[in-house]
């Protein structure tokens, strides 16, 4: 394999301007090129450039409709390596103090409940993967899997992984976390986990951004079915 591919990757994640719209994109949404601009705190100018040459790297797609011209992460795997670097990056440094109280509210609500592109990460993402371990609804034997009674489970609480399941995408595989440097669950279940969350009113998101709370009728799903009390 040539080195060239590699090099020209890792030059587009080099910026910083480039680096901040790809973690912004976590969130799994598309977004306008003005808010991702107002996001990173850069003028709509540089946005555009930037965005341009992410789009012609692979890393985001482009959806137009009428005047606005939307972004988003080219996909599943695509999200697994800005996570990964990520998390990679926050082991090798230490994290830049934050800036003001907003910022660090932001942070310290990411940390607790926050999307990872289409899975739950932060402590909540990490506790239900250690839930559901626990509970053998995900078996660790020579690699992830959700043997037959874990799906057994996951269908009678609502969640049906085959009906989820699409492409080469794999059923579940493990994200390291890069707040709480331990793995929480990706792939076909962590994005099934994420949706029936979403769905049935256990989480809600906060303000615009990744960070996600626990709704009173969350919490007492969370400790009901998976054993998970956040604090």
């Amino acid at each position: 394999m040539s080195a060239q591919p590699l090099a020209r990757l890792a030059g587009l994640l080099a910026d910083p301007t480039r680096a901040a719209i790809c973690l912004a994109l976590l969130d799994g949404r598309a977004w306008t090129a003005s808010e991702l601009a107002h996001q990173v705190g850069v003028v709509a100018s540089t946005a555009s450039e930037q965005l341009t040459r992410l789009v012609a790297g692979g890393l985001l797609v482009e959806e137009r409709q009428g005047r606005h011209r939307y972004l988003r992460l080219a996909g599943p795997g695509t999200a697994a390596l800005v996570e990964d670097m990520a998390a990679f990056a926050s082991e090798s440094s230490s994290a830049p103090a934050p800036r003001n109280l907003r910022e660090s509210v932001r942070r310290s609500a990411e940390a607790r409940a926050r999307t990872c592109y289409d899975h739950l990460a932060g402590g909540l993402g990490v506790a239900l993967a250690d839930a559901l371990l626990a509970r053998g609804v995900v078996t660790e034997d020579g690699g992830l899997a959700v043997p037959a009674s874990g799906r057994t489970w996951l269908a009678g609480i609502g969640i049906d992984l085959d009906r989820m399941r699409r492409g080469s995408r794999p059923l579940v595989r493990s994200c390291l976390d890069w707040t709480e440097r331990r793995p929480h669950l990706a792939g076909v279940l962590g994005a099934a986990l994420r949706a029936h969350a979403m769905d049935t009113g256990w989480l809600e998101p906060i303000g615009t951004g990744r960070a996600l709370r626990v709704t009173p009728p969350g919490a007492n799903a969370l400790r009901d079915l998976f054993g998970v009390t956040l604090h």
